[in-house]
């Protein structure tokens, strides 16, 4: 598996399920070496894609991963790469 992907739509206004499902994927992805993990936020706001993207630059999350590349084409999703 190269990739893997979290859709927030059934948990965006929960912020604890939400920081939980966000470090899961994150510490997924380092245990089993994954190159991308894609982060579906999904549109509306834009507040969902702000917690997310401010979440990644936690020192401690941020230290795990190479870049975090908002796709141009989709406002909703974000790609998290990393480097192994």
């Amino acid at each position: 598996m190269s990739k893997l992907k979290l859709d927030l739509h059934d948990i965006f206004n929960d912020g604890r399920r939400l920081e939980t499902a966000l470090e899961g994927v994150i510490e997924e992805a380092v245990r089993k070496r994954i190159r991308t993990v894609e982060i579906i936020p999904g549109k509306g706001s834009g507040q969902l894609k702000k917690k997310v993207l401010r979440f990644l630059q936690e020192p401690r999350i941020k230290s795990q991963y190479h870049r975090v590349e908002k796709d141009s084409k989709n406002f909703g999703r974000v790609f998290v790469h990393f480097r192994f």
